[in-house]
């Protein structure tokens, strides 16, 4: 098995192939010196000096200037900890939580929050023994950090909460009688470190990048077959036409489409329209629009996730202890938001080719079905796509426009990046399920063009598919091909 070593640098590529290979974790040389140089010296002055420092000598949040007796110090941290574990709604899914542990592990790495060094390796440990807090949706609102998510996800840490261990759900407290071992004492500072933090948020982000990349190419691929499905004109797509736009993801889109379209006879058929419809004719400008929103929300993200996000920070060289706001989210909320638009747009373009596609034009059957009124054909799966592009719509509103007064008034302004984590979660879900409708209709529109082939790419792709869609030759139950596209898609088979 691999062994990734956390240092002071991680890339999207680094975490795919953590994931992917089911990697081990350790941490470098250089992130326990960092480590163990910011706990001594915070040890160090918690003796030498009596100067009010948050939340480690005093309460948190609007109880800031509540003086704690040094016999309370680790009481304080363990206090946090429970106090704040008040998630709600569903569970966050295990692919997010494991994204919260390395991410963790990897803010911690930097030696600015004062954490002893048993705490990380015990994070370490639960990712590396597949051991997964259970984790709630609801209850951070993306400013002082996550609270309530990161809270959950270190109650085991003293031996409280419930995990997931090889999939099987249990409380910590019997997890650790199985495995032997011991709730850590938190030291002073550690919760703070612990839940001060954006790796909610940040692991919805880097898991959804991860995957909208995916699914971009994906979705243009669907869109090249719609387009011999509809018969339609591929000047649009020239290289003369993107010359003169200079928007990079418009230029990679359009040249991708050419590249998969190479070699179809339908392309070359004579047409009928001088012109097809936006929803045809600009794939390139709208996918590749959404592209370079891709690249753009990524750039974001690889900062955060490269950032010390907990507070008060620790400065051992510069002998500071400085209270900030590196656990606001405004960032990552503002970037999801945006992530938001895009992947519902990806889904909105989807469904227009699919009602273009049932609508009895271009010599093609209405509904795409041998036999109108007696069958409905592909009538409703286009409702299906219209009611959840819908529904992604209202998801789209964005959340870093709202914030709530909370703390008794300390902390007045809060990102909402929590909930654009988990609406633009819900989001990319529903367009997989309307590109899956578009490419049912597509394959079916396909067929019906036979005998003149699509290209060679193309082909294949449509051959593989109605092997587990087939051809719909008449009237049956529909949810049961929906799942089987979308389980296609997400098989990488396109």
């Amino acid at each position: 098995m691999k062994l990734f070593a956390i240092n002071d640098k991680i890339d999207f590529a680094t975490i795919k192939g953590i994931l992917g290979d089911k990697a081990r974790i350790a941490l470098s040389e250089d992130a326990e010196k960092r480590i163990n140089k910011s706990r001594k010296y915070l040890d160090k002055k918690l003796v030498t000096s009596v100067t009010p420092v948050y939340g480690i000598n005093t309460g948190f949040g609007s109880l800031r200037n509540v003086k704690i007796n040094p016999k309370d110090y680790s009481q304080l941290q363990t206090n946090l900890l429970l106090s704040h574990a008040c998630g709600s709604g569903n569970e966050v899914p295990a692919e997010i939580v494991r994204l919260m542990l390395i991410l963790k592990v990897q803010s911690l790495s930097y030696g600015h929050s004062g954490i002893d060094i048993s705490t990380v390796e015990r994070l370490i440990d639960f990712y590396n023994n597949d051991i997964l807090p259970v984790v709630y949706e609801q209850g951070s609102l993306g400013a002082s950090g996550d609270l309530a998510p990161l809270a959950h996800l270190c109650l085991p840490l003293i031996g409280e909460g419930e995990v997931y261990h090889k999939g099987k759900r249990k409380s910590t407290a019997q997890l650790y009688k199985e495995l032997k071992w011991k709730p850590l004492a938190l030291k002073p500072k550690e919760g703070l470190a612990l839940l001060n933090g954006t790796q909610f948020m940040g692991a919805y982000g880097t898991w959804l990048l991860l995957q909208a990349q995916k699914l971009s190419i994906t979705a243009d691929t669907i869109a090249a077959m719609s387009l011999d499905g509809y018969d339609c004109r591929l000047e649009p797509f020239s290289e003369l036409v993107q010359r003169v736009r200079a928007h990079k993801g418009q230029k990679e889109c359009a040249a991708y489409i050419m590249q998969v379209m190479k070699g179809s006879r339908i392309a070359l058929r004579k047409k009928s329209d001088v012109q097809d419809p936006y929803s045809f004719r600009c794939i390139p400008q709208v996918h590749g629009a959404i592209r370079d929103v891709i690249e753009h929300v990524q750039s974001i993200f690889l900062k955060e996730i490269n950032s010390v996000t907990d507070n008060p920070l620790i400065f051992p060289d510069e002998d500071e202890i400085i209270s900030g706001g590196n656990f606001h989210g405004h960032p990552l909320a503002m970037a999801l938001d945006y992530l938001c638009i895009a992947l519902a747009d990806l889904g909105n373009i989807s469904e227009r080719r699919t009602y273009k596609m049932i609508s009895g034009k271009k010599d093609l059957p209405v509904f795409l079905t041998k036999d109108a009124g007696l069958n409905s054909g592909l009538m409703i799966l286009q409702y299906t796509a219209a009611s959840i592009v819908s529904q992604n719509k209202q998801y789209a509103t964005p959340a870093s426009v709202d914030s709530i007064e909370s703390s008794n008034g300390q902390e007045d302004y809060v990102s909402m990046g929590a909930n654009a984590a988990t609406k633009c979660y819900k989001i990319l879900q529903n367009v997989k399920t309307v590109l899956a409708i578009e490419l049912i209709n597509a394959a079916q529109a396909i067929t019906f063009r036979k005998p003149e082939k699509t290209s060679p790419v193309l082909e294949a792709i449509h051959t593989k598919f109605q092997k587990q869609v087939p051809f719909i030759d008449k009237d049956r139950v529909m949810y049961e091909a929906i799942n089987k596209s979308v389980a296609f898609i997400e098989s990488g088979a396109i």
